[in-house]
């Protein structure tokens, strides 16, 4: 009896193949004009634009810009273990980052948002509750130090 359960599980989870609610063209449609699969069934217009259905009361909050401000805005300095100065970072709601005015590309890892300039990858903490967990590493010198909001 057990000699013929586990082919039969195998063979059985072998046969299953993912389901896929929508076809690529649909998913297009809906981020085109903001609509989710729920708000057209209430009315929302896949052919519309995202602004048009906006002025008609559907809105998707998951493609929205969130209300809450995100946790790296601000002027933050990075230091040396000395306490000199070794960068001013400005960060702002759209996450954008400036290191000493000069504007450079940085993305969120493991609730972190990192960045770099030249040899210096900065790394911020998104949860704030957290002490101490700011900081720049150098990777050419083999330095690295703590990064303070302002």
């Amino acid at each position: 009896m057990k000699k013929a359960i586990l082919p039969a599980l195998v063979i059985l989870i072998a046969a299953q193949s993912p389901a896929y609610a929508i076809n690529d063209k649909y998913r297009k449609q809906l981020e085109q004009s903001g609509c989710t699969q729920v708000s057209e069934t209430q009315g929302c217009d896949i052919h519309k634009s995202k602004a048009e259905n906006a002025k008609a009361g559907f809105t998707n909050p998951a493609t929205d810009t969130p209300s809450t401000p995100t946790p790296y805005v601000g002027q933050w300095v990075a230091k040396s273990e000395a306490g000199a100065t070794v960068a001013t970072i400005r960060i702002d709601a759209k996450e954008q980052v400036w290191v000493n005015g000069k504007r450079v590309n940085a993305k969120r890892t493991d609730g972190t948002l990192q960045f770099r300039q030249g040899k210096i990858t900065f790394t911020i903490q998104g949860d704030r509750r957290l002490q101490n967990q700011d900081y720049w590493m150098d990777s050419d010198a083999g330095t690295k130090g703590p990064i303070q909001i302002e």
